[in-house]
């Protein structure tokens, strides 16, 4: 079959098969997202199992299992041993690290990320295509500790700061570097936000869906898809640009 048809997986299970020019798991969970959020997969359906959508979209199990995890993240979907991946809803729940943020404090984080979507989409795609083989190394160890400082139930801001300092050192410009540089972990949203506000269980949540993004850039700038990493990293920032919005308009 060739490349971009259309597989059926079950009488109402039908999805294109994924080009490989770009993100895969990306690929597979816009998919995936539009079939629940549409209402096709309604409310307490399961999805096919994991060897029916590594079949129907041509990919492996880890870009099927990274997919799952997004829509996990969402809220979308839960998965339970023995009984497969099932839809919760199909409205993607917001992930929020914080009950409440103050106004002053929303401003400061909303002009942090105004400044970065107008530097880090472009050092993004810069680096997808000068990044050497060093850099290679260090955004896989930025991203490694990013996964692990998550797992521990930290906020881990420093190594958020860290992964992205990587991608701009990889762009090999350093007037990304001296600007960015003295910015530190201070320019990451939640290093803003008082402990008193931060809620323990959103922010599990919230970290989840940073790691996928983070997982779409990575792979993006590793494939030297320049536009890709470019895209991935504007969805990266803009999602958090608009979430922290909603706080000034709660």
């Amino acid at each position: 079959m060739a490349k971009g048809s259309e597989m059926a997986i079950s009488s109402s299970w039908e999805v294109q098969r994924v080009n490989r020019g770009g993100s895969l798991s990306q690929a597979v969970v816009e998919q995936l997202e539009r079939r629940i959020t549409s209402g096709e997969a309604p409310v307490g359906s399961k999805l096919p199992t994991e060897s029916e959508l590594c079949e129907a979209f041509g990919v492996s199990r880890t870009v099927v299992r990274e997919a799952i995890t997004h829509l996990k993240s969402l809220g979308l979907v839960e998965t339970r041993r023995g009984v497969g991946t099932t839809v919760l809803r199909n409205e993607a729940a917001e992930a929020r690290p914080a009950v409440h943020v103050s106004p002053r404090t929303v401003e400061d984080i909303l002009q942090v990320l105004e400044l970065r979507l107008t530097l880090e989409p472009q050092a993004a795609e810069l680096a997808a295509l000068r990044h050497d083989a060093e850099d290679r190394r260090r955004l896989e160890a930025r991203h490694a500790e990013f996964v692990a400082a998550q797992a521990a139930h930290s906020q881990a801001r420093r190594e958020d700061f860290a992964f992205h300092h990587a991608i701009i050192k990889a762009t090999h410009n350093v007037c990304f570097d001296r600007l960015y540089e003295p910015l530190s972990d201070s320019m990451i949203p939640r290093a803003k936000l008082l402990s008193a506000d931060i809620d323990p269980r959103g922010t599990a949540r919230y970290l989840e869906r940073v790691n996928d993004e983070h997982v779409r850039i990575l792979e993006a700038i590793l494939e030297r898809d320049g536009p890709g990493a470019r895209a991935a990293m504007q969805q990266h920032l803009e999602r958090s640009r608009d979430m922290y919005a909603r706080y000034r308009d709660s």
